[in-house]
């Protein structure tokens, strides 16, 4: 399916002003003083069977947006509908039936794995928590999910820790489609890994899109691993999102000064080749206490007095490209 396809399908997943602040909490009584930012009125829409790519720095908020769409965590404000419902005003009883359709794959698979469980009973553990199928269907179910991401019957007898990162991660996969989800957040799912199992992951991620027609969220830092799998790509910066468009777009003319930054610090292919880099100067400012205006302007090169006096808002100054930037327009 290529992306002119894709832009045409409708919305599977609508974000709406999410917001997620966490509260610091200190003395006897343990009272709220202050709050991290950690998401602020995000919005965004994910197309059914695209990948979306989040990207941004290490504390941004990528995987809180992630885990608040799933209400892993429960979030301070804003909607999320997912085929037109939305899931935070679900209770418990309605959620329930809708966690087969979104599942996750975890960054650390070792730690989201049972270590005293064998991997096929955790590939399991889902489909008997939902009760679909018997015993044997099951089983059946689990050994097809590990076939399909290259493992074979006799690992799943076998425990977490008798495998390497790569195999765990393909475990977490099998995990995720077991419950035959329609959508998935992959929460940096090959940043642990080396280079040459990334590719491998990747490749069986896009092979079980096609197979199975999956929506992705891929949450990821690195932006050349983004710029394999996704149709579109998102760019946050301290919880806020700062640009959004489909993958050609970004690559070729970014808008934003702090994606231009992002995109100068990718590594060259040919070790003969040069190119310019926009080095930041500064720190992440703190979500405690985020700076004014623009939350970029403290690091921005390109900065302007408006800049630190008025937030710019998120827009649409291209045809399908969004972005919150003064300077931008």
């Amino acid at each position: 399916m290529n992306t002119m396809d894709k832009q045409s399908k409708p919305d599977l997943l609508v974000v709406d002003n999410l917001v997620k602040y966490f509260p610091v909490r200190s003395g006897l009584l343990q009272r709220v003083n202050a709050w991290v930012q950690a998401v602020d009125k995000v919005s965004f829409a994910v197309k059914k069977g695209e990948t979306l790519g989040l990207v941004g720095e290490s504390g941004c908020g990528k995987t809180t947006v992630g885990r608040t769409l799933l209400r892993l965590v429960e979030p301070t404000s804003g909607s999320v509908s997912f085929e037109g419902k939305d899931i935070l005003k679900m209770g418990s009883r309605e959620l329930k039936p809708l966690r087969r359709d979104m599942q996750i794959i975890f960054q650390d698979p070792y730690a989201s794995l049972n270590p005293r469980m064998p991997i096929g009973e955790s590939v399991m553990e889902g489909l008997h928590i939902h009760k679909i199928g018997q015993p044997k269907e099951r089983w059946e179910i689990a050994i097809n999910m590990l076939k399909k991401v290259g493992l074979e019957e006799y690992h799943a007898r076998r425990y977490p820790h008798e495998f390497s990162g790569g195999q765990r991660q393909r475990i977490g996969i099998a995990r995720a489609l077991a419950m035959n989800p329609k959508f998935i957040v992959c929460d940096e799912p090959v940043s642990a890994l080396d280079v040459s199992i990334q590719s491998q992951v990747l490749n069986i991620l896009k092979d079980l899109q096609s197979e199975f027609g999956l929506t992705y969220l891929f949450i990821a830092h690195n932006l050349s691993v983004v710029e394999h799998i996704s149709d579109r790509v998102a760019v946050m910066y301290l919880g806020k999102m700062v640009e959004l468009t489909d993958r050609e777009s970004l690559y070729r003319e970014p808008l934003h000064p702090y994606t231009k930054a992002l995109l100068s610090a990718i590594p060259v292919a040919h070790p003969g080749q040069t190119k310019e880099r926009t080095i930041l100067k500064g720190d992440v400012p703190s979500p405690l206490n985020p700076p004014t205006g623009c939350r970029f302007h403290t690091r921005c090169p390109i900065a302007v007095s408006q800049c630190s006096q008025e937030e710019p808002q998120f827009k649409e100054v291209r045809p399908g490209h969004f972005v919150a930037c003064w300077l931008a327009e």
